[in-house]
């Protein structure tokens, strides 16, 4: 039994759910999300179009307080790694190097975003711009990946370009997952919704990641691959798994145990409604790649034949072959030069005997 992997022209956006980490994570376990697009690059954090030929995408996310905006773009290696080219990117690293990278990378290209530290210019600045940079420093990232098209891709741009970008963030009505939730429905109208009972009528990363997960499943013609981008290997502490709203309070002793002393049949309210509609992992075999994007698709695929026991045939009219060994490959075997237009689907086709 063979399973066909054909190329076409389009577009891809990953859901990318981004485990919590540090004293913050510990207090509000829901993680960060952030979504990435391989055909949309940035002129600027704050301005949109399509890329161009060897270009890698862009992610874009709300932050609680960086410069005033609402929402903020970077280009995917320096957002994951901190640095502009993929051949940059550490093997392994500390705190250390990674708060080198990420000033270095800031005084080079976020200047206007985080300025030099007045009082002191050798130091970088305090806040949250640090977010922007080195994110599978201190993180691992699950992506959820889905097809667009070139059309709708250019429909984002032109919208996103167009209105204000001023912050109003909130936590609980206006959080990064809010602006993933209404991206998302831009593109595929009704698919994310709140949980009203499970999350408490917040949006939480988990909660995208669970709605487009299960919108895939009712429409099983769409390509769809999750995967995960590990934590770079080091010193740095590891992160942990992202937890909904009333999942962080059943799981954790210092919640659930004062909760239960006090208000019992309030905690056995909650721990039914986590049992019954708050549960959802993450794949626990996700294949783990360096970057996301189109190429994803055919590594997933592929692991999921090998663990299926069957041979991968690769049919490329107009895209990018994994299996050319005349383009240059990184470490998990994608491509880092892409031609214009061209892209992988990768995604499972139908099954030839």
């Amino acid at each position: 039994m063979t399973l066909m992997l054909t190329a076409t022209a389009h577009a891809d956006i990953a859901f990318l759910m981004e485990e919590p980490y540090g004293g913050f994570g510990s207090v509000n376990p829901t993680g960060h999300a952030a979504l990435y697009f391989n055909h949309i690059c940035a002129d600027s954090p704050t301005k949109l179009r399509m890329c161009r030929p060897g270009e890698m995408g862009v992610v874009i996310s709300r932050y609680h307080h960086v410069a005033g905006y609402d929402w903020l773009a970077v280009p995917v290696v320096p957002y994951l790694y901190a640095v502009d080219q993929v051949k940059e990117i550490p093997s392994t690293a500390d705190a250390v190097l990674r708060n080198q990278l990420r000033d270095a990378y800031r005084r080079k290209h976020l200047q206007e975003i985080a300025p030099d530290n007045v009082t002191n210019p050798e130091e970088p600045p305090k806040g949250e711009w640090t977010q922007l940079v080195g994110s599978a420093y201190d993180r691992a990232i699950y992506g959820f990946q889905v097809e667009t098209t070139l059309k709708e891709d250019e429909r984002f741009i032109a919208h996103y370009n167009d209105r204000k970008n001023v912050s109003h963030f909130n936590l609980f009505f206006h959080n990064c997952a809010d602006f993933s939730r209404s991206v998302l429905n831009f593109y595929y109208p009704h698919a994310i919704h709140r949980n009203f009972l499970a999350d408490l009528g917040l949006t939480t990363p988990k909660q995208v990641a669970r709605s487009l997960t299960k919108y895939a499943k009712r429409n099983p013609e769409l390509p769809f691959t999750i995967f995960v981008i590990p934590q770079v290997s080091g010193e740095i502490p590891r992160s942990h798994s992202a937890d909904g709203v009333v999942e962080s309070l059943v799981k954790s002793k210092k919640y659930v145990i004062p909760l239960g002393v006090l208000y019992p049949e309030f905690t056995a309210v909650l721990g039914a409604t986590y049992l019954t509609d708050g549960r959802f992992h993450a794949p626990k075999n996700a294949p783990e790649i360096m970057l996301p994007g189109e190429d994803a698709r055919i590594l997933v695929a592929r692991e999921r034949m090998k663990q299926m026991g069957t041979v991968a045939s690769i049919n490329v009219h107009a895209g990018v072959d994994v299996e050319d060994q005349h383009r240059p490959l990184d470490q998990h075997g994608v491509n880092l030069q892409r031609v214009e237009r061209e892209s992988v689907a990768g995604s499972l086709g139908r099954t030839a005997e």
